[in-house]
């Protein structure tokens, strides 16, 4: 088995770091062994590992009050506050399978999601209850309940549902990914892996959703395994406006996050980040390598990575951006991945179980002897690294009936530190389909220019990438975007 992720930390530090394949054992482990050691700030509150167990024993006892059957599922409605922190551990370590739904949700989605994924009960944040007039046979609780004394945590086989993810909503209906103990587990312990010490030594800010597996296993729950404090973010742009005094020594981000961030740095300068920041793991979308370069010049080390919901979000990841930009790194251990027919196919402890009621779309994904299909083309040189050259499902097909990926027509663009984004697509030019490109600028690299000098660098790049390609992958038209992209929850273009 690889070293590559066992020789990032200190070897006392990783024996120290059991992988543990439930929230129950989880949760007991983390009070016993960080006990007195700061855990979660919720505002001007900071609680211990001892006082944050506590609280969440006194919130399962709530849940086992409210006479649900084991099992049972359980949403919980908030912004990233220390109420849905604790109650995601309270739910899962309790015997029942959590849904944290996104808070931008509106009433209509509220009340479709409770009865697809068959919610029983759900808690919900004080300014939300309003969403959540009109369930029916749904208990509904504030997100603030907890009981008088605490419940010990449930004896849970590994193999159990722990939470239901939403998946898939940027090209349907979204499905609901099943993640057991025992996938969920794995997923956070792949989290523990970072360049350098690990134990006690980091503060982290709850910056992500809840609701997708990014911000909950490798922004919130590798904080936990690792002994570290978070502050939690009800708030996202006040929260970003706090960095100075939060002072945080590391960032689980999304690279429109950083792009942010590099903004409000050129604006205020370095100290905006609070002078203490040494690390930004970023995920969830294409990581371009200018913002490798601007942290590092920072003093900041950039690592990113790849992953999908049904494999608990931590497939493989990159600590060499420096020297490997545009590779998603290497496969964590305790996963097996093959290409087949260029696609990656991954198997391993952090697969999910199915999407939940829907069996064909399971029966899509994964194949019967327990291999993933992850629907991303890949290929993976001589030293590990993988590198993502499409997805399957945006192939382009040309007259010719040859498959270009747009996603390897959009790599170059991302090369070049003047764009933001950019999305390939087909579209029709003079009624003949072609292949087009809409380009969003990084409006700081040209401050003071007039637009048309704007439009006519987007242009000269684009001929100087159609340079290097073949006649048939040629782009036939441009669009330079004055508006940002319609973008998912995790901020990735959305391709429409």
């Amino acid at each position: 088995m690889s070293n590559y992720f066992y020789d990032m930390i200190p070897a006392e530090e990783f024996a120290k770091l059991p992988y543990l394949p439930t929230v129950s054992e989880f949760v007991d482990w983390m009070a016993g062994t960080y006990a007195d050691s700061p855990a979660v700030c919720d505002k001007d509150k900071t609680y211990t590992y001892k006082e944050f167990a506590e609280r969440i024993a006194r919130r399962r006892s709530f849940i086992e009050a409210a006479g649900l059957p084991k099992g049972s599922h359980i949403a919980i409605f908030d912004r990233n506050s220390q109420d849905a922190i604790e109650l995601f551990l309270a739910v899962t370590s309790a015997g029942y399978v959590a849904m944290n739904l996104p808070a931008s949700l509106p009433a209509p989605a509220v009340v479709g999601s409770c009865r697809k994924f068959d919610i029983s009960a759900i808690f919900v944040r004080d300014e939300f209850a309003p969403l959540c007039a009109d369930l029916q046979g749904v208990k509904v609780f504030p997100a603030s309940s907890m009981g008088e004394t605490g419940a010990p945590v449930a004896k849970i086989d590994k193999e159990q549902p722990a939470a239901i993810f939403f998946t898939g909503g940027t090209t349907g209906a979204p499905k609901g990914a099943v993640l057991t103990h025992r996938a969920l587990m794995r997923g956070c312990y792949n989290a523990i892996f970072k360049p350098g010490k690990v134990i006690g030594v980091h503060r982290y800010i709850c910056l992500l959703p809840l609701s997708h597996v990014f911000g909950l296993i490798a922004g919130t729950m590798g904080c936990f395994y690792t002994g570290n404090l978070i502050y939690t973010c009800e708030d996202m742009k006040a929260t970003i406006g706090q960095l100075p005094r939060i002072k945080p020594t590391i960032l689980v981000i999304v690279p429109g996050i950083c792009d942010i961030l590099a903004g409000l740095c050129k604006m205020y300068g370095p100290q905006f980040l609070g002078g203490n920041l040494r690390l930004i793991i970023s995920g969830a979308a294409n990581v371009p390598p200018r913002l490798v370069e601007t942290f590092t010049k920072l003093g900041v080390v950039f690592t990113f990575g790849y992953g999908l919901t049904e494999t608990a979000n931590l497939t493989s990841a990159n600590a060499d951006a420096v020297t490997h930009p545009t590779s998603i790194g290497k496969v964590y251990p305790g996963q097996e991945v093959k290409l087949v027919d260029g696609e990656l196919w991954v198997k391993g402890d952090n697969l999910f179980s199915g999407y939940y009621h829907d069996p064909e779309k399971t029966a899509e994904a994964l194949t019967e002897d327990g291999w993933l299909r992850t629907g991303d083309l890949v290929h993976i040189d001589g030293d590990g690294f993988l590198y993502i050259t499409g997805r399957i499902k945006n192939l382009i097909i040309l007259s010719n009936g040859e498959n270009v990926s747009p996603e390897s027509l959009e790599e170059p663009f991302y090369a070049d530190p003047c764009v933001r984004d950019a999305m390939v697509k087909e579209d029709t030019l003079n009624g003949n389909p072609c292949i087009a490109v809409e380009i969003l600028p990084l409006m700081p690299a040209f401050e003071g220019k007039p637009w048309e000098e704007v439009v006519a660098y987007m242009e000269a790049l684009v001929a100087k990438i159609n340079a290097t390609l073949p006649s048939t992958h040629r782009i036939m038209k441009t669009t330079v975007r004055t508006e940002d992209f319609k973008r998912t929850g995790s901020m990735k273009v959305a391709r429409v």
